[in-house]
């Protein structure tokens, strides 16, 4: 099997390039060549970076520098560049090239051997081997440019330095396909709600994501016209992957319910793909002929990589899309949340997230159950959907939102437990989890930061990974974690108000 094939995300590059100069002969050039060469090998091959790492040289002037750059913008394949100063490479002649970059870059801070010779070293080698001198020039131009990068210092060799590159790989990859992600709103969202208002220009202009809505009856007409053989296909998928309660199975009363409910889902994969489309969001206010609120469809539509939310929340459904890209090949899941009510005692404090049907089976502890049940709202028959509760462990919960003249995201850090009892007339998929720092401090600096009540929930996903997209998208976002402290939150926040105007 070749490296290619165990990348789960193999359909984006990342572009290794190589500074130097012509100050130190030939000699010192080629191995300069072999060694960018043996560097870039080690990431390609490494199972810590999920993309594709392409060697570009070593580029030492002007003009290679600006050209490779070029390429890099044209290059749909490429999400970013990783740049290393093997030797000095004077920064001047990075100006013109970083000056144009238009994709996200990493400074790589390394060396080709990772101990020093003791016996042996002398000038030679020192020429050779000075990318603490070389790594700091660049560093420089960087910074007095206003570059926004990541930086990674550490042996190219090391677990840990090659796991950071795959982190922010990942991000590049999420920067990568927001550019061109496509989300369909069938409807407008909910009435007299505000968080989940937007602008649309501005999310393309700042993010690359295109939101534009169709009416709900466009997508009924895909449903009333799909295909019996794919309604048969998904049908059967469902019954093979879910634990069905009697009443579902063929020959129940209800079969019929589940049948609605997969020819929804036929309908609604035949408009995205129609229409090119990564993500979408339905409202229950606006439903037109279909027969349900669709519930299961979005949930498997979501399992499969799709972004969603309810209510017509158009960027926690493109947000979703986006960290489902970033995780792609991690075993945990990355699903559509919404923070629903408190357990405030006895015993600790906890959140339960859930929504009225659709949250991603992909976050499921178990084998997830097909029921269905009415639905006080929406105004239609009984929605089919999965129910299970999420798998315990480490996870994070973001939310993004507008604040005028800027989008700013919000990440917790959350500990998912399993319930404490069981929930036998709650029949929705939901997670129980504990925020950090605890449940008060975690909720007021939510509300504080103008958090909004949807979110994506991610197991998968940890927060450098976050860190590293917001700075891509040159968005602000706020941390609550272990550390958080709610009177430097607020300081950090108006800070924050000045630094975005």
């Amino acid at each position: 099997m070749s490296s290619a094939d165990s990348k789960p995300l193999a359909r984006f590059q990342v572009w290794f390039v190589t500074g130097s100069q012509d100050l130190y002969g030939e000699d010192a050039l080629r191995a300069v060549e072999e060694h960018a060469g043996e560097v870039a090998a080690a990431l390609e091959a490494s199972a810590e970076i999920p993309v594709r790492v392409v060697a570009k040289g070593v580029v030492k002037n002007s003009d290679a520098i600006r050209r490779v750059v070029l390429d890099a913008n044209a290059a749909d394949e490429c999400a970013g560049l990783v740049t290393w100063m093997h030797t000095f490479s004077p920064s001047k002649m990075w100006i013109a090239g970083l000056e144009r970059l238009q994709k996200p870059m990493l400074h790589l801070h390394t060396q080709f051997n990772r101990s020093l010779p003791w016996a042996e070293i002398d000038m030679d080698f020192m020429n050779l081997n000075q990318s603490a001198h070389g790594d700091r020039e660049f560093g420089f131009i960087g910074t007095r440019l206003g570059v926004v990068r990541k930086v990674v210092a550490g042996h190219w060799g090391d677990e840990a330095v090659q796991r950071r590159i795959g982190t922010w790989s990942r991000a590049a990859a999420g920067w990568a396909e927001a550019q061109t992600l496509k989300v369909v709103r069938f409807g407008d969202n909910m009435r007299e709600v505000a968080v989940t208002e937007g602008d649309k220009v501005e999310a393309q202009k700042r993010l690359g994501i295109a939101v534009n809505t169709w009416g709900v009856n466009d997508l009924a007409a895909r449903v009333e016209g799909a295909p019996q053989g794919t309604v048969d296909d998904l049908l059967a998928a469902c019954l093979d992957a879910y634990d069905v309660t009697p009443e579902l199975a063929p020959g129940g009363e209800r079969h019929g319910s589940l049948v609605d409910a997969v020819r929804i889902e036929a309908g609604i994969r035949a408009f995205l793909d129609e229409h090119g489309a990564k993500a979408f969001t339905t409202t229950f206010e606006d439903l037109g002929a279909l027969k349900q609120l669709p519930g299961l469809g979005p949930q498997r539509l979501m399992a499969d990589g799709y972004g969603f939310a309810g209510e017509g929340d158009w960027k926690t459904a493109a947000l979703l899309r986006i960290m489902k890209v970033m995780a792609g090949g991690l075993p945990e899941g990355t699903a559509f949340m919404e923070d629903y009510t408190y357990h405030f005692g006895p015993g600790e404090p906890l959140l339960l997230g859930s929504h009225m049907l659709e949250v991603d089976p992909s976050i499921a502890a178990g084998r997830p159950r097909l029921e269905v049940h009415p639905l006080g709202i929406g105004d239609r028959e009984d929605p089919v959907r999965l129910v299970f509760d999420a798998a315990p462990g480490p996870a994070i919960n973001v939310g993004v939102l507008q604040l005028g003249n800027r989008f700013r995201f919000l990440l917790n850090e959350i500990d998912v437990v399993t319930p404490h009892e069981p929930l036998p007339r709650l029949p929705v998929a939901r997670a129980l989890w504990r925020p950090q720092p605890d449940l008060a401090t975690s909720a007021e600096a939510w509300l504080l930061a103008g958090g909004p009540h949807h979110t994506v929930y991610s197991a998968a996903l940890g927060t450098e990974a976050m860190v590293d997209f917001t700075e891509m998208a040159r968005s602000e976002l706020v941390r609550i974690d272990a550390a958080t402290d709610l009177w430097r939150l607020k300081q950090d926040l108006r800070a924050n108000a000045v630094y975005y105007e």
